[in-house]
């Protein structure tokens, strides 16, 4: 499908969901998520990867495939209260999603207190956006450049009518972070998608036991600037979307380590309590792009053939250091210069002797 029509079918379908009455448009697309389960296809199949991840092996298979189903019709409830939005009041806005634990949102905004919300891509987050500009909060989201580049700008112009102003993970007047952190000290609260890494260059964690890599741009900006952060769980209740904010992530000592390995140390407390939340609710973590490191198959061993004894006496040293200094990236690269240098000396000078049959 070209940009063109690609474009046109999201106008479509935005404008079928906004001007159908709720109960027909909401049918409409969990029918269409439930023919996407059956048809299982590259994104379904890629939703069933995580899934599986957090739910583990031994749920049986008729069951997974109930969860893979409830998945897709989450991510398409998800869809239709987004294309809704833009056609509802500031008060449908604040009657339309719940956050659990949001007055300390109010308190640091009164004070001038920028926050950072690290968010995965779970319940509906643009419900969240909106909630937080109709609060009348001033909230700075990040978004992903879409392509085709007319669909970005539709997505651009719905976000701000909405009341939020976005700022474009690339291709900005500035670089991102320095955006960010500049509103973060006049008091923005600001909510960034966390779970997955955009730029090929995030922070290695380990997530539901596999590793993967997640933006570090949350730990950054905490970090650097002292704004407090919080991650945020988000599902779906009957009612509508809801989330639930953490407490305040404790921020790694200075002493503990340098700026890069502080950062993977906070970005590692987002994915345990990521890991958490959607543990809860599965069927709301609307993954359908590839998450998780693929693991490498175990190396069979070399065969070896002697038929002598194989001595070795001669000492072996290692004593060269090892320097550290790669940029942490959250959006853009950002540069932690800070070094790490190992150097540790290892001596073997004991003659040992082996034989090996072939």
């Amino acid at each position: 499908m070209n940009d063109r029509a690609v474009e046109w079918s999201y106008a479509a379908v935005w404008r079928i969901a906004r001007t159908l009455p709720a109960r027909t448009a909401y049918a409409l697309f969990q029918a269409g998520a439930d023919r996407a389960a059956r048809k299982s296809g590259e994104g379904v199949t890629r939703l069933a990867d995580n899934l599986r991840q957090v739910v583990g092996p031994a749920m049986p298979e008729d069951q997974f495939q109930l969860l893979v189903r409830d998945g897709m019709r989450s991510y398409a409830r998800y869809w239709c209260d987004a294309f809704r939005l833009s056609s509802q009041t500031q008060d449908q806005h604040r009657a339309g999603f719940t956050l659990h634990g949001h007055d300390v949102l109010l308190t640091n905004c009164a004070a001038g207190q920028g926050t950072v919300l690290a968010l995965p891509h779970s319940g509906n987050w643009d419900a969240a956006g909106a909630w937080v500009a109709a609060m009348g909060m001033p909230d700075l989201p990040v978004a992903e450049r879409l392509r085709p580049e007319g669909l970005y700008e539709r997505f651009l112009a719905f976000r701000e009518s909405l009341g939020m102003e976005i700022i474009p993970l690339t291709g900005g007047d500035r670089p991102v972070m320095d955006v960010l952190a500049e509103r973060v000290h006049a008091g923005t609260v600001l909510p960034l998608l966390a779970d997955r890494d955009f730029s090929k260059n995030g922070v290695g964690v380990t997530f539901f036991g596999r590793r993967t890599r997640m933006p570090a741009g949350p730990a950054i900006l905490a970090l650097r600037t002292g704004a407090p952060l919080y991650t945020v769980d988000m599902w779906y209740e009957a009612g509508g979307p809801v989330g639930r904010m953490s407490a305040p992530l404790v921020m790694p000592d200075p002493a503990s380590g340098t700026m890069t390995e502080r950062v993977q140390m906070l970005t590692q407390k987002i994915a345990d309590n990521f890991a958490a939340g959607i543990k809860r609710r599965p069927q709301d973590w609307h993954m359908l792009a590839k998450m998780f490191v693929p693991e490498k198959p175990a190396r069979a061993p070399k065969a070896v053939s002697a038929t002598k004894p194989v001595s070795v006496a001669e000492p072996v040293s290692v004593a060269e250091p090892v320097s550290v200094a790669e940029p942490v990236s959250a959006s853009e690269p950002v540069c932690a210069s800070e070094s790490v240098s190992v150097s540790k000396s290892v001596s073997v000078s004991k003659s040992v002797s082996v034989e090996v049959e072939g």
